[in-house]
């Protein structure tokens, strides 16, 4: 019995450490090849016994003892749980800063963007704080550099070292405690939602990325730094976190009602957080005239429909478009609104009613529109 329990435990190691489908396959291999022990007749009477009541097996122990322990192992696993990233760790810079975005270009190096490309108003952007990777969203600037093919070339830990001294310089500090694997990718949502906010080099396993950030007593600047791609490039990423200033007005429920009137149908651009079904504070007034225009008419029905622009998976904008429209129903049916008169779906990028090759035909492309029934 000896060799059937070291070699179950060694195996058991590895699958609650691996917490993969071989190793826990290997469990199974373990029984099926351990040898058999002939057993007196009566050991599987307290077998059995101490399967059905864990006390029995130790006369002893108590219920109490039994919690304690399960408390022990509950406090173990959370404390093996790696805790969120909080910003606030990092100190506040005494330091008086240049102006945005901080840093000039590396000597001997031009960016590759062309200068109206280098600033984009508002945008997400994906850095590794910790051990996952995060979106933040906010004013973004951005450059891209030819590392190898410059007058005056650089190599990957050169052009990394320069911006690591810059940014300690200026009271940053680095935050991330990994890199891009297959596992932080799949964590963040999968390259599809990555890709959409990624300024910087490709998140793959091989192209580093550093994470930085830079706090005063008002503002936290996120910086992120990498390289990959043949030939070897340098990206720098600086994004000012803050949230977007809405310069889009809304309609309301008058409207909305000659809208429906007329064709039908009626489209709105409702802020959600940035790849998610969450709605935005700001977006309370919109769906306010939405309780209101039902109200006013109490057989109107409306069909709630998601719509996404063609910016990654396919499948991803699916299940978002799904998931923003549910949202909207839900927060209808929170204002008291009879959910037997509402229904919704998603189309995802499906049925565009602009280009998706320009920001402009996107932005026109993410909508939620209101089909009367």
């Amino acid at each position: 019995m000896l060799f059937v329990t070291v070699l179950l435990a060694g195996a058991c190691d590895r699958a609650r450490s691996e917490s993969s489908a071989d190793a826990l396959a290997e469990v199974v291999d373990a029984l099926d090849a351990a040898p058999v022990e002939e057993v007196p007749a009566d050991a599987g009477v307290a077998t059995d016994a101490a399967a059905a009541d864990p006390a029995a097996a130790a006369p002893d122990a108590t219920a109490a003892d039994a919690a304690m322990a399960a408390a022990a192992v509950a406090a173990d696993a959370a404390a093996a749980a790696p805790a969120a990233f909080d910003p606030a760790s990092v100190p506040v810079t005494s330091v008086g800063l240049p102006p945005f975005p901080f840093f000039k270009a590396p000597d001997g190096l031009q960016s590759s963007y062309r200068e109206p490309q280098r600033g984009i108003a508002h945008d997400g952007q994906y850095f590794l704080a910790g051990d996952k990777a995060v979106l933040v969203e906010g004013r973004i600037f951005r450059d891209r550099f030819a590392l190898t093919r410059a007058a005056r070339p650089y190599s990957e830990l050169e052009f990394h070292r320069n911006y690591e001294n810059a940014i300690a310089a200026l009271g940053g500090r680095r935050i991330d405690a990994v890199q891009y694997t297959r596992e932080v990718v799949a964590a963040a949502g999968g390259r599809g939602a990555i890709d959409k906010h990624q300024h910087g080099a490709a998140a793959v396993p091989g192209y580093r990325h550093d994470s930085y950030l830079l706090r005063t007593p008002d503002k936290e600047y996120w910086i992120d730094v990498s390289t990959g791609a043949i030939p070897l490039h340098g990206y720098v990423v600086v994004l000012e976190r803050q949230a977007m200033a809405q310069s889009l007005g809304f309609l309301d429920a008058a409207a909305m009602r000659q809208a429906i009137d007329q064709d039908g149908r009626v489209a709105l651009h409702i802020n959600f957080d940035t790849d998610k079904a969450t709605l935005r504070p700001d977006a309370q007034p919109t769906i306010a005239e939405i309780g209101k225009l039902l109200a006013d008419d109490p057989a109107l029905q409306l069909s709630i429909e998601g719509h996404t622009d063609a910016t990654g998976e396919a499948a991803h904008n699916q299940a978002l478009s799904t998931a923003r429209a549910r949202s909207v129903l839900g927060a209808l049916v929170g204002l008291g609104v009879d959910p037997a008169r509402l229904q919704s779906r998603g189309y995802g990028q499906e049925r565009p009613v602009a280009d998706n090759a320009s920001e402009a035909g996107r932005a026109a492309n993410r909508r939620v529109e209101l089909v009367r029934r």
